[in-house]
């Protein structure tokens, strides 16, 4: 079986799909199997180059692009570990070039890092994620750059990620209701579970918390392990001003061009990487920002679709938006910036989502409610987790919204142009609710993620 949304059987995806017959599937929250596997290997995780460690319900990837990209306008090499992947696993190790752009992993590298990592594991008992992690630990360990920007994968004080002693700065993001059988069901629960990044002495910023109750964990979590903090909205901020982005801490002030990220919450973001960028003791030019706010780049999140195959199913002129956001806190976010863009054109608005039962559907759809004609609900191909197109229509109902199941986003698309008043302008159409929903669209689209590699 090729792992879901693998477009070619690379060697890499092969070694992969064998470990994952192998051993457990989902997650295990523990350090203690991958302390064990990293010793065998001689711990990578402690050669690292100063890393930058991203935790947080929502706003991971974005962050880390910011990061990522101000970091290359400076001309500073930087690996960057993402999680999950949308199509490829290869998008999960982007290895930093010095003076250029990074590329993600080449095959063969990738290949014998997860053969040298799986060998030295010797069948123990571990999961996928944890071999993964320790791939990424081989890999950035052993080519050189200037920084490493690590995300959490899941909560932070039992994730794989976090046998890292000494960051270069920890970075919080916003809070909100996710994972709960596995980080408890209120935010604070979460608060601490993500705060467990933290550790004594080492900076930490902290993003935009929606909740009063995470902001105070976070906060005293920090006062008591002495970590220098910086706290979005009170020591850095960030605004739109006359179209433009203006950044705010106590270094000065930086008049920007606004983040190519579309949406308001991607200014929070974009502020929460300056300020932890500065933190990991890198010199940040107002140039530097300038440029990274132009070439940051994050695909899956808010990503508009302008070519492609599924294009022909669309209703002409539609206007096709993905994003795989997937809790309450991001649905808030996603259906603004849905809102923002009513108030520069207004166009009928219809989603196509599916969804994992790990979520809360019905939060979700909420966030939509007085936006959407209608909700289309579709699978996500070789998910196990995957909610029945037929029960997310039941939660898209019960958020009060108008629902139907369909068989596939295609089929979808087609329904939308059936169902359209002629006289209308061409739909919006916003297909999300999951990362691997998204990936599905982007594989069947012919429009991954990039697949250049570094060697």
């Amino acid at each position: 079986m090729i792992p879901r949304g693998q477009t070619a059987v690379s060697e890499a995806a092969q070694q992969i799909d064998k470990l994952m017959g192998l051993h457990p599937k989902g997650f295990d929250l523990s350090l203690d199997r991958i302390t064990r596997l990293l010793d065998v290997l001689g711990n990578p995780h402690r050669k690292l180059p100063p890393v930058i460690h991203v935790a947080g319900t929502n706003g991971k990837g974005s962050v880390t692009a910011f990061c990522r990209a101000l970091l290359e306008a400076g001309g500073y090499s930087a690996h960057v570990h993402t999680s999950p992947h949308l199509v490829n696993w290869h998008e999960r190790y982007r290895i930093g070039v010095t003076g250029g752009r990074g590329q993600l992993v080449d095959d063969a590298v990738f290949a014998e890092a997860v053969r040298r990592v799986a060998d030295a594991n010797a069948g123990q008992h571990i999961t996928v994620f944890e071999i993964l992690t320790a791939v990424t630990f081989i890999l950035f360990s052993e080519h050189p750059a200037d920084a490493a920007i690590i995300e959490v994968g899941l909560g932070g004080r039992f994730d794989a990620t976090n046998v890292i002693s000494d960051p270069a700065v920890s970075v919080i993001m916003p809070i909100s209701l996710d994972h709960q059988p596995y980080l408890g069901d209120r935010v604070e629960l979460i608060a601490a579970e993500k705060a467990g990044i933290m550790k004594p002495g080492f900076p930490v910023v902290i993003g935009h918390q929606e909740y009063d109750a995470a902001l105070d964990v976070l906060m005293s979590t920090a006062e008591r392990l002495h970590c220098p903090s910086a706290v979005f909205g009170q020591d850095f901020m960030a605004h739109e001003e006359y179209g433009r982005l203006v950044y705010q801490d106590e270094f000065g002030l930086a008049d920007l061009p606004l983040p190519r990220l579309p949406g308001r919450h991607q200014y929070a973001n974009a502020a929460a990487a300056i300020r932890a960028v500065k933190a990991a003791g890198f010199t940040v030019t107002e140039t530097m920002m300038e440029k990274a706010m132009s070439s940051v780049e994050w695909p899956g999140r808010l990503q508009r679709l302008s070519e492609g195959r599924l294009l022909s199913h669309a209703p002409a002129g539609a206007e096709i938006w993905i994003d795989g956001g997937h809790n309450p806190g991001a649905g808030e976010v996603i259906a603004e910036a849905m809102a923002n863009f009513e108030e520069r054109q207004s166009r009928p608005l219809f989603l196509i989502t599916g969804m994992i039962n790990t979520k809360d559907p019905v939060g979700y759809f909420k966030a939509f409610t007085g936006l959407v004609e209608k909700v289309f609900c579709v699978p996500i191909r070789g998910s196990e987790a995957m909610i029945d197109p037929v029960i997310l229509s039941n939660a898209a109902y019960d958020a009060g919204l108008v629902a139907e199941p369909m068989l596939t986003v295609g089929d979808a698309l087609e329904a939308i142009r059936a169902v359209l008043d002629p006289e209308a302008l061409p739909p919006r159409i916003l297909v999300g609710g999951s990362l691997y929903l998204v990936g599905d669209v982007l594989a069947d689209n012919g429009t991954p993620p990039e697949m250049k590699a570094a060697k």
